[in-house]
């Protein structure tokens, strides 16, 4: 079906929150009022704020309630889409840039307020290759992560170490003679969670208790304890900085 005539500045804006996010309120006031203060000094009119609630960023936006919203908006014409970052609307790099690409051709601009600390949008082939660069520098930084997590335990097994317990979260080995590491997508999913209620504020022990809403559970399937949270959320930085030691050393 051809899409309506598109209304250069009307905008949608976009909001993706928890369920205990919603009940306190701290993220969706702060994207909404983020979103409102954006458009007006960008002279854009917003018709309407979508909120999407206790949905989790690994479905595709056209497989959410609110992102279908936020699709019948531009089929109406409207021509730019606000969000606060990246990932209240993707679930990663390749899905952002598919989806970009289509809005692009359709003559939607996407505008991200807060990307690295700068807010960014695509109206501009400048703007379009910045956030193409930025995506691909992050997949790259994933991929390289791996790399350096499965050089770490080719190291070890080396030295005739132990690495049955090393996997790290995040990841799974497999192989039966020589041991790699794939990504585990349930357990990233659980990592990127539980960093994004961090970044609310939110105590261990809330994060735990959402996580565990989500059916997020940890390797035990027992309940997340505090102290397993904040094991969660240091689990990574103190594998790559381990990765990294060992790197060195070789």
């Amino acid at each position: 079906m051809k899409p309506a005539k598109r209304t250069t500045n009307q905008a949608v804006g976009y909001c993706r929150v928890s369920t205990i996010e919603q009940t306190n309120g701290i993220s969706l006031d702060a994207q909404q009022a983020r979103i409102r203060s954006y458009c007006e000094s960008k002279g854009l009119e917003l018709v309407e704020i979508v909120i999407e609630g206790g949905v989790s960023a690994s479905k595709p936006l056209d497989e959410r309630c609110g992102g279908c919203k936020v699709l019948e908006a531009i089929r109406q014409g409207v021509g730019h889409v606000v969000a606060l970052k990246l990932d209240r609307l993707f679930r990663n790099t390749i899905d952002c840039l598919t989806v970009v690409k289509r809005w692009e051709k359709a003559g939607v601009t996407l505008h991200l307020i807060n990307h690295g600390g700068a807010s960014i949008d695509t109206s501009s082939a400048l703007g379009v290759m910045f956030l193409t660069m930025a995506a691909g520098f992050a997949e790259m930084e994933r991929t390289m992560a791996s790399e350096r997590t499965a050089f770490g335990l080719a190291r070890k097994r080396e030295r005739g170490e132990k690495t049955g317990g090393d996997v790290p979260y995040g990841f799974k080995a497999v192989g039966r003679d020589v041991k790699r590491l794939v990504v585990d997508e349930g357990e990233q999913a659980i990592i990127q969670a539980a960093h994004e209620l961090k970044e609310q504020g939110l105590s261990l022990r809330a994060i735990g208790a959402a996580l565990a809403e989500r059916g997020m559970l940890p390797r035990s399937g027992h309940a997340w304890h505090p102290e397993s949270v904040s094991n969660l959320l240091k689990a990574w930085q103190d594998w790559q900085k381990r990765v990294m030691d060992w790197e060195q050393e070789g």
